[in-house]
């Protein structure tokens, strides 16, 4: 599979092209980023932030700022940080959210696992 991106950068999205990145845009014609990993974040909180991203396999990895995106944190009903949504074909598949310590529980396994189950299911 390939690497969500290559190199160290991160995109970050807000509400303007949110669902242009996500749900309708360039996720759809490309069957290699069929799924798309988003995590709410800010930067008062950059230290619980998820940081194996470069680690993910066979999808996309954007960032939303939730400062700047309340439509999107509203829409998707994140209400703690960091928070990581899985997109599959652009529907809302998959929640992990951070705990009451605003650190996240989930592991790049579990997150990976996921993604290739979402994977396995677009085979059939």
């Amino acid at each position: 599979m390939i690497n969500c991106f290559i190199g160290y950068s991160q995109t970050v999205i807000t509400d303007e092209n949110f669902d242009k990145k996500v749900t309708n845009g360039e996720a759809f014609g490309d069957e290699e980023y069929s799924i798309i990993v988003v995590e709410f974040w800010a930067s008062f909180n950059d230290a619980n932030a998820f940081n194996e991203w470069d680690k993910l396999k066979g999808c996309k990895y954007y960032r939303v700022d939730i400062s700047k995106s309340p439509k999107a944190k509203k829409e998707h009903n994140v209400r703690t940080i960091p928070h990581i949504i899985i997109f599959k074909d652009g529907e809302d598949s998959k929640h992990f959210k951070a705990g009451i310590g605003f650190t996240l529980d989930a592991t790049l396994e579990e997150i990976q696992e996921v993604i290739d189950e979402l994977l396995q299911e677009s085979k059939f």
